[in-house]
């Protein structure tokens, strides 16, 4: 076999009785590596475009938190009178209640349980003004599958607290329960735990199918 040479430019490369064009074959990789380095580019784009969506995906919508209506004690009375014919269970709360925010989660779970045996709850916030947006979080928080009413700010907390209550010192939690036809049967003052709101819920429920 004879010496290998090459030229410069576009010339060719032998190898014994063999010759190679070095410039076509020079233009043919170039080509090539062009072709491969934009696909390369074009898959790489391609890559970060799709992450760049998994990394920012978009904010969801903030639920709109509605304030309880106001109610005094004129309007609490039509309130329980609104569900006579169901049992109904009203618990008053705030956001400065620590027992208040212990015990909120087990109602809305026992609204939801119960709900399907007729029984109805209602919430009802005894937050001033000034507790506004603390009560929105709150709200927010938890997600009451009940409707929360607000006692009016401007009405008197005692002549409330009668209509609701005769002798309720005002203390928090309370929760008040009224069989079908409207009568006040029973009220747990202070937090009470599972086995005795579903105890007394039960009660309820079996009276008014007597």
């Amino acid at each position: 076999m004879g010496p290998l040479r090459a030229t410069s430019g576009y010339g060719s490369l032998y190898a014994g009785g063999m010759s190679f064009s070095t410039g076509r074959a020079m233009d043919r990789i170039e080509d090539e590596g062009t072709q491969m380095s934009l696909r390369s580019g074009f898959i790489l784009l391609c890559f970060l475009a799709g992450a760049g969506a998994l990394a920012s995906p978009q904010a969801p919508k903030t639920a709109v938190v509605r304030d309880p209506e106001l109610i005094d004690a004129q309007g609490y009375q039509k309130l329980v009178q609104q569900y006579r014919g169901k049992p109904l269970l009203v618990n008053f709360w705030a956001t400065w209640c620590e027992p208040c925010r212990d015990e909120y989660p087990l109602l809305n779970e026992l609204a939801k349980l119960y709900a399907p045996k007729g029984l109805k709850v209602v919430g009802v916030n005894m937050d001033q003004d000034g507790d506004l947006i603390l009560m929105r979080r709150f709200i927010t928080r938890y997600k009451p599958i009940f409707p929360n009413y607000r006692k009016k700010p401007a009405e008197a907390e005692a002549a409330f607290r009668v209509a609701v209550l005769p002798g309720w010192s005002g203390s928090l939690p309370i929760s008040v329960f009224y069989a079908k036809d409207g009568r006040q049967v029973g009220n747990f003052v202070g937090e009470r735990n599972r086995e005795a709101y579903e105890g007394a819920i039960r009660s309820l429920l079996n009276a008014g199918s007597n």
